[in-house]
């Protein structure tokens, strides 16, 4: 079940909880340790070797987020992207000593078998407290009644926003609901790289678009934030998909644009901060933050402005 991006929701029926930067993981009990999968249903349970001892009854799914805490206690992406994508088990371990992840388990979906995407998301929560998920590496977050304190605090606390749940909703698997609405503090997007240029270094801004029914559509230039690490790990993942062609089909990229562009097969994706977006479109004041192994560039779908 994803949330619908939107303004913080206030009244009576509704619960919050602070959003966290990291990746989604289900974790499903059969015999001795959970099974792990991503969003995308891909096994990931060799990433996460320190979450191995994390036992509940045969017949349980739980859903959470996957994060690093830095040494301030906050998410960090950076650091998760590090684990996401291990799969051999000696590497895994040595990085779950340095790089620990914490599961911030949030939902209940099964218990003992019993299927729980029914019942109200009030009382999966009351049964998901009851069962004292309190160790090493995972935890189960607070969950609040008010609103604008809640966002005061991750805030305060420099977290990437808010999710609020409407108390009575029932969970609903592959659905983008409007009974979950996430709230961002910083305006930010996903969008799928399809090319690049150079610049007074080697890459000296992204092409990004977002995918439409006809095709990819431009939505600008991106330069700014690409440091030397950053700079180095996307020209490692950007020079083998070079294509010969423009992989933006809805609407021509601008010549100040796609003068000396180096194009790429439309398979990256990245998430941007930005002011707003120009009535064609256009990212203004765009800034790269990082790339996101985690998402498709089906996943690019981009939000309401008006909702923020």
């Amino acid at each position: 079940m994803l949330a619908t991006a939107g303004a913080l929701p206030v009244g009576p029926g509704w619960s919050y909880e602070f959003k966290w930067d990291g990746v989604r993981v289900l974790a499903l009990f059969t015999e001795g340790s959970p099974d792990l999968f991503a969003r995308s249903g891909a096994v990931v349970t060799a990433a996460y070797p320190e979450i191995a001892d994390l036992s509940l009854p045969a017949g349980t799914l739980v859903d959470g987020e996957m994060v690093v805490l830095d040494a301030a206690g906050r998410p960090s992406f950076t650091a998760l992207a590090e684990r996401m994508h291990v799969r051999e088990r000696l590497r895994a371990a040595r990085l779950a000593a340095t790089l620990p992840v914490t599961y911030m388990i949030f939902d209940l979906l099964f218990l003992d078998g019993h299927d729980c995407t029914g019942l109200p998301y009030r009382s999966r929560r009351e049964k998901l407290e009851e069962l004292g998920l309190a160790g090493p590496n995972w935890m189960v977050p607070p969950s609040f009644g008010d609103g604008p304190a809640t966002a005061d605090a991750a805030r305060e606390n420099s977290l990437e926003g808010v999710v609020a749940k409407r108390e009575d909703s029932v969970y609903l698997p592959g659905s983008r609901s409007p009974d979950w609405v996430k709230v961002k503090f910083d305006r930010t997007g996903d969008y799928v790289i399809g090319g690049w240029r150079s610049g007074v270094r080697k890459l000296g801004g992204l092409l990004v678009g977002v995918p439409t029914a006809d095709g990819l559509a431009f939505r600008g230039r991106v330069g700014g934030g690409i440091g030397a690490v950053a700079e180095k790990e996307l020209l490692a993942a950007l020079e083998p998909l070079a294509r010969r062609e423009s992989p933006f089909r809805a609407g021509a990229v601008p010549r100040e644009d796609s003068r000396g562009a180096h194009w790429v097969r439309p398979e990256l994706v990245v998430e941007v901060r930005y002011g707003n977006r120009t009535p064609d479109g256009r990212l203004r004041f765009p800034r790269y933050l990082r790339l996101r192994p985690d998402k498709s560039p089906e996943e690019c779908a981009e939000e309401d402005e008006d909702a923020r």
